[in-house]
């Protein structure tokens, strides 16, 4: 598998890469542009940028055989994750490997912002001692407010607590037993920005959170205010924050990270002394740098070799523990959704998985996905995979819903298919057998089966008379079908039983029209597992 380093790692990251056998690695010397590029993506696997290389909609097109775009960083700006996704592109990123030097960025900004190190620095290198104008503010009994509490916002609230401050936390899932162990306390926005003496933003620029230090916020925090960003440019409103300082609304600022990147040499914020600026430099520490290129590294050589993921910002994580786990109901959700998708129409409105007994314990959504990725595919679909199928299925139209179950049944972990096409509703149920967690299929349409979900299936219903289970046989061994298993089932009312029989090889056309023929059987459907 061909690994395309397009941005430079550390050493140690791409040694990593090197000393597995299955994998190419190709170092590029210097960042290319888009156009020089695209033809060296022809037959990559898998790629590795920090935030020079963009990987764009045109850079994907020409990778077909792309499975995993690796950014040794936090951010994915320049990564287009919707066209990834679409095309069943796993993006990571390192969210741990530059924790420490960010936080660590964080708080000596925070300091310098109290005691006003920079301007006083550049007076002295001017000649000039001027000790009146640099007076400070100490961290001690102030109130610093952290919006977001990932693993960043943790860092800088234990510094911070260290130093004496209280520290007030905003982030939408903290929960507030999690609040008290890390001894700060859980509020809503406008307290932060009605308590606080500082406030530093560690929170990912979304939908929600860009611009949301505004005008407005700003008009809601206390005279003299003092606020931070090392986490993304443009979650602060630069213009309303130049105006708020200008009006010493807000008595300095610190910051990393910017809207615009390099920083135009005319941003108006340049010209304040009461702003300390640096150029995006959470991660430039040796330490951070190492680690992320490693955690890269690391990240995509388990998905490439193992399927574990970790880290992506476009699929949920699954630790090699929680793998697994999960890896037989993985296997069972799969076959379900094949199963399913053969003997549902092919025009369908919703998909409804329900999850019963230990199965409702276990992590929801990458078990979803397998269902969803064994019903595509089967349906037609191509390029599936668990990365775009909740992409492709709302494409399609059809309604995902999920359930936990607390429903009693005779299996101590099921799951259950429906599938509905207006009226017409076509459902399984499976479950996992013995010690090894085998699949089985239980239940098909209200039926009571028992099928090991592989090979080729021979879905019949029949009217139940004496004779037909040989009928059956004699048919299939005068054209040479073997009949590995058969499953019976009498429950369907009116005197019919549904038949499944578990077949070596696909029946031939003479087979299946002598059985269509018969007026005592119906619903002839052949299931390719």
């Amino acid at each position: 598998m061909k690994i395309l380093i397009c941005d430079p790692i550390s050493p140690k990251g791409v040694a990593l890469f090197q000393q597995c056998p299955q994998f190419e690695v190709v170092v590029l010397k210097e960042r290319l542009k888009e156009a020089d590029l695209l033809p060296l993506v022809a037959d990559v696997e898998a790629m590795v940028v920090r935030s020079e290389t963009k990987i764009t909609r045109q850079v994907i097109e020409a990778a077909p055989k792309l499975r995993v775009v690796g950014r040794a960083g936090v951010g994915v700006d320049n990564v287009d994750v919707e066209a990834a996704t679409q095309r069943g592109i796993v993006v990571m990123n390192t969210p741990s490997g530059n924790t420490i030097s960010t936080a660590e960025l964080t708080f000596s900004m925070l300091m310098a912002l109290a005691r006003k190190i920079p301007q006083a620095h550049a007076s002295m290198k001017a000649g000039e001692w001027n000790r009146k104008a640099f007076s400070g503010v100490e961290l001690y009994n102030k109130t610093l407010g952290i919006l977001g509490m990932g693993r960043i916002g943790t860092e800088v609230a234990r510094r911070a607590i260290v130093f004496g401050m209280r520290v007030l936390a905003y982030d939408p899932y903290l929960t507030l037993s999690r609040a008290a162990a890390l001894q700060v306390e859980l509020v809503e926005l406008d307290d932060v920005f009605a308590r606080a003496d500082f406030i530093t933003v560690h929170m990912p620029m979304t939908d929600e959170t860009q611009g949301m230090i505004n005008q407005a916020a700003f008009a809601k925090m206390r005279n003299g205010v003092r606020v931070l960003n090392c986490a993304r440019g443009g979650i602060i409103n630069e213009t309303d924050l130049y105006e708020a300082v200008q009006s010493g609304k807000v008595a300095g600022a610190a910051l990393d990270v910017y809207e615009t990147e390099p920083l135009p040499k005319d941003h108006p914020l340049r010209a304040l002394p009461q702003v300390i600026m640096t150029p995006h430099l959470g991660a430039s520490t040796d330490e951070a740098q190492e680690n992320v290129g490693i955690e890269v590294a690391e990240a995509i050589t388990d998905y490439l070799l193992r399927g574990v993921v970790r880290n992506a910002v476009n699929l949920p994580n699954i630790d090699a523990k929680t793998y697994e786990q999960v890896k037989p109901y993985l296997a069972l959700g799969e076959k379900l959704g094949r199963l399913v998708a053969q003997l549902a129409p092919k025009r369908n409105d919703r998909l409804v998985l329900t999850y019963g007994g230990k199965a409702t314990e276990a992590p929801s959504d990458p078990i979803t996905r397998c269902v969803l990725k064994g019903f595509l595919e089967s349906a037609g679909g191509k390029d599936v995979n668990q990365v775009n199928v909740r992409n492709m299925a709302a494409g399609l139209g059809l309604r995902v819903e999920e359930i936990k179950s607390n429903e009693e049944t005779d299996f101590s972990e099921w799951l259950h298919l429906a599938v509905f096409s207006g009226e017409e509703k076509i459902s399984a149920g499976g479950t996992l057998y013995g010690s090894r967690h085998l699949p089985r299929i239980v239940r098909v349409n209200s039926t009571p089966v028992e099928i090991v979900p592989e090979g080729v299936l021979l879905f019949l219903t029949n009217k139940d008379r004496p004779g037909m289970v040989g009928y059956l046989g004699t048919l299939m061994g005068r054209h040479q079908v073997n009949i590995a298993n058969m499953s019976l089932s009498r429950d369907i009312a009116g005197g019919r039983a549904l038949s499944v029989l578990s077949l070596d090889s696909v029946p031939p056309a003479a087979v299946m029209d002598e059985i269509q023929a018969d007026p005592d059987i119906s619903n002839v459907r052949v299931v390719k597992l």
